[in-house]
């Protein structure tokens, strides 16, 4: 689901950075106390949590890819703003070091992962869990449902900021000169596999965490996840650790899955499409950025399946360091508006 360089114009590009950035903005608002807290680490876990679940490429219909994101999970147990805020970083870091999505489409990655999803996740669980106690099994059915509905609005979304490319850029011989396929063609490849394996990945990993949490920790599930963000402090369980690491060791899963997600494809994979043409927009923009890890693959490393390990546990680091910065900077300024205003 992630969009590379190539396939957005820079226009429709510019466009979602400009979608995004209020919700960014207005996260960093909404969560300062957390991110000032004993939130932090919590807030570190589930974005690191996001960046190796969408490491487990799952084989969809059609011969593509396709892979859970972790934000419903995260905006259950953080409320939306902080999920998006863990999400983006996931999605940030994922784009600058690994190459997995565009930087020119960040924007968009994030509106339509991180943004979308959580606040989807978020208000169709409170309508579906109703006034049920928190350790109710209602409340397990309806965060698979709600991560279900918000990972395919997601690719809704994807299919369509895709689609419509070919209806607005076109070369002077009439070809695309972006995404090569319109809307017709979009929506129902996309589609296709979020709502069938994708989806369905999505909604078992968040029920079955929702379910774990109800028994190891309910106390979590409740702590900040309301409309408020001053919430009582939970600190990191102790098992969260064992289990990033668990994911962390079983991330080499996600190379058994063949082929590529549909509309990620590289030059390559674009020309073995068939189109007699690679559209000259792509060709201009989707080298823009080369990244150190590109495909979560490290030379050095010859054997894949270490090189995925270790590109797992370089993301995680990375991201657990991106969000204590963000906390450590949010709090500095914090600090800095207080004394001005005394």
């Amino acid at each position: 689901m992630h969009i590379p360089d190539g396939y957005l114009s820079p226009a429709t590009a510019a466009v979602m950075y400009a979608a995004a950035a209020p919700f960014w903005y207005r996260a960093t608002q909404k969560v300062k106390t957390m991110l000032s807290g004993r939130a932090v680490p919590l807030i570190a876990l589930f974005a690191a949590f996001s960046f190796v679940i969408m490491m487990f490429n799952i084989p969809l219909p059609g011969g593509t890819t396709g892979h859970a994101v972790g934000a419903v999970l995260a905006t259950i147990v953080l409320g939306p703003w902080a999920a998006i805020l863990a999400v983006s970083v996931a999605l940030v870091i994922q784009a600058f070091f690994f190459g997995d999505g565009g930087i020119l489409a960040i924007g968009a990655n994030v509106f339509n992962m991180a943004i979308a999803m959580s606040f989807v996740g978020f208000y169709l669980y409170r309508w579906l869990s109703g006034s049920a106690a928190i350790t109710s099994s209602r409340r397990v059915l309806a965060a698979a449902m709600a991560a279900y509905i918000a990972l395919n609005v997601a690719a809704l979304l994807t299919a369509i900021e895709l689609g419509i490319q070919p209806m607005l850029f076109r070369d002077g011989a009439g070809r695309p000169l972006y995404f090569p396929y319109g809307l017709e063609v979009a929506i129902p490849a996309m589609l296709l596999g979020h709502l069938t394996l994708a989806g369905a990945a999505e909604a078992v990993v968040t029920g079955l965490v929702v379910a774990w949490l109800q028994r190891a920790n309910p106390e979590i599930l409740e702590a900040y996840s309301g409309a408020s963000t001053a919430a009582r402090a939970v600190g990191l369980p102790r098992w969260a650790w064992l289990g990033l690491l668990a994911l962390i060791v079983l991330t080499p899963m996600g190379l058994l899955a063949p082929g590529t997600a549909w509309g990620e494809w590289g030059r390559e994979e674009l020309e073995a499409l068939g189109l007699g043409y690679i559209p000259a927009g792509f060709d201009q923009w989707s080298s823009l950025w080369s990244a150190p890890i590109p495909d979560y693959d490290i030379p050095a490393l010859e054997n894949p399946t270490l090189a995925y390990v270790a590109s797992a546990v370089v993301g995680v680091a990375l991201v657990w360091l991106i969000v204590l910065a963000l906390g450590w900077l949010i709090e500095r300024l914090t600090l800095r508006g207080a004394t001005r205003t005394t």
